[in-house]
């Protein structure tokens, strides 16, 4: 039998006496390769076990593979742009597996095609790719993927489980460094004695952090944080189970993107800053262009938004100091190409907010991110040093929103959400409002006071009126809940859904009273 699964066994091989209490399992798929991925509570583990179960070869067709391996790595040529070229690069992967194919059938000619692609995925992965780690990195359940040392199991963070030991570990420190090399080169950047810090990126988005010892004194470490396949829509952020925000504050927030109102989201590390503004951007109009600046690519906008959007990255210098392109870079050619939104990844230097803001106020709509826990402290970093922003200027933005993960829970909250209110210049501080916070005792969401500086802008630049406000946030409202009542977490067709709302809205409304489905409000379009 040339593939089967292995026997049952846990990570750090415990004590057969020990019993294991499985609490998930399901399959993984990546290159035609099946895994079967087992989530277990193990006695004596302090965190639960993520159990990879591949694909087993006999003795015999392991040969076969090595000799396959060897021969395409004679015989296949490869160019310098197949590997820097992200598409060319998802080509050349394409390429390798076919090669294999062909070999793997010229060996194995009697088996099914399923098996003979599953042996070409193999090879691929092994030949091209990380190996055992392109199964994990298959996984959309996991939010990270971290080697820490050879010699210690690879960890991954489970967007149900939390942080979850694997039963895959590393063959040694080498192989480590040799995967940070290869994926250094495909970006243009080195990892070596001289750099033992890399920050890089996969063609797929995923990003990589890297070093190599003896900055990291027990071993060479690799985490991956990966880019989300099925990025969150508003859909996810008010579904009950998430939890993440109220269907009000969403439809608060939706009403200020209509009404190009600027944005700042903070948080601490992970606490899903990027992926709500994400969500949050794809309710914009699909008439304007929209440029985005990342150092790592992670937004990614609904089909019908790509027309006149400009993805833009930041990059490194190279080995000798030259080619360094930074996110500021990106901010001042974004301001010569006439966008009407800008979205930055994330501000962390006083140029780029100086910038940012300056951008706020010659009529860019403007959303970011940044790192701080509460309202409080992210008003306080905009005008106090390193940053030092007048406060005349940062009055430019609109609404605060602070996004929170409580890590005993393993949840993700929006905690705070203010605007920044105009004050008298002799005021020094930041004025702020708070809309809404979340109580952590009871998980529940208060409004805390009612809107000033929304109203009175969107007032001054619509004319409409308080009551005219309120009816439409009252319809975005209804609008969620169908989009929730109906499963719509699809982000491409969230965004057509919003081609329905600005081009036909009372058509739109009167569908989702009526309660139509889906496909007949698409229908119409």
């Amino acid at each position: 039998m040339l593939l089967k699964l292995p026997p049952k066994k846990t990570a750090n091989a415990p004590d057969k006496a020990v019993s294991d209490m499985e609490i998930d399992s399901y399959e993984v798929k990546c290159d035609f390769v099946v895994a079967k991925i087992t989530i277990q509570k193990v006695r004596k583990e302090n965190v639960p076990i993520y159990d990879v179960k591949m694909p087993v070869v006999s003795e015999a067709t392991e040969l076969v593979l090595k000799e396959i391996i060897e021969k395409l790595a004679r015989v296949t040529k490869v160019t310098a742009e197949e590997i820097n070229d992200p598409h060319k690069n998802l080509m050349l992967r394409s390429k390798f597996f076919e090669s294999a194919l062909e070999e793997v059938h010229g060996y194995f000619p009697n088996i099914n095609d399923f098996s003979q692609m599953a042996l070409a995925g193999l090879i691929v992965q092994r030949m091209y790719g990380f190996g055992k780690l392109d199964i994990i990195m298959a996984d959309n359940n996991l939010e990270d993927v971290c080697i820490n040392r050879a010699d210690r199991p690879v960890c991954v963070y489970h967007k149900q489980y939390g942080w979850v030991k694997t039963n895959v570990f590393i063959d040694n420190e080498e192989q480590t460094y040799n995967f940070a090399s290869m994926i250094g080169r495909k970006v243009g950047r080195d990892i070596n004695s001289l750099n033992p810090i890399m920050d890089a990126h996969l063609v797929t988005g995923d990003r990589v952090a890297a070093t190599i010892f003896p900055i990291s004194s027990a071993g060479n470490t690799m985490s991956f944080r990966r880019f989300a396949r099925s990025p969150w829509t508003v859909t996810h952020l008010i579904e009950p189970r998430k939890g993440v925000m109220t269907m009000e504050m969403a439809a608060v927030l939706w009403l200020a993107l209509e009404f190009e109102l600027n944005i700042l989201v903070c948080g601490g590390t992970a606490s899903g800053k990027t992926s709500v503004l994400n969500a949050l951007c794809a309710l914009m109009p699909k008439n304007q262009r929209i440029l985005s600046i990342e150092d790592t690519r992670e937004f990614s906008l609904p089909v019908d938004l790509n027309w006149n959007w400009v993805p833009m990255c930041s990059r490194a210098e190279n080995s000798e100091g030259f080619g360094k392109v930074s996110m500021l870079d990106l901010i001042v050619a974004a301001l010569r190409m006439r966008p009407d939104r800008i979205i930055v990844g994330e501000v962390r230097t006083r140029e780029q907010a100086e910038t940012m803001f300056e951008a706020m106020h010659t009529g860019h709509s403007v959303y970011t991110t940044m790192h701080a826990d509460t309202v409080e402290q992210m008003a306080r970093r905009l005008v106090e040093p390193p940053i030092s922003i007048p406060k005349n200027e940062v009055e430019a933005l609109h609404i605060i929103l602070v996004q929170h993960r409580d890590r005993m829970r393993n949840v993700r909250r929006t905690l705070e959400l203010a605007e920044v209110l105009r004050t008298s210049g002799l005021e020094s501080d930041l004025k702020v409002n708070y809309l809404y916070r979340w109580r952590p005792r009871t998980d529940t969401f208060e409004n805390v006071e009612e809107s000033i500086r929304l109203i009175e802008d969107i007032t001054l630049r619509t004319g409409m009126t308080l009551q005219e406000i309120k009816k439409n946030i009252e319809q975005k409202k209804m609008i969620l809940q169908w989009l929730l009542d109906n499963k719509v977490y699809d982000t491409n067709m969230i965004g057509k859904l919003m081609k329905a709302y600005y081009m036909e809205k009372g058509r739109l409304l009167m569908d989702v009273r009526k309660n139509a489905s889906v496909e007949d409000v698409l229908a119409q379009l």
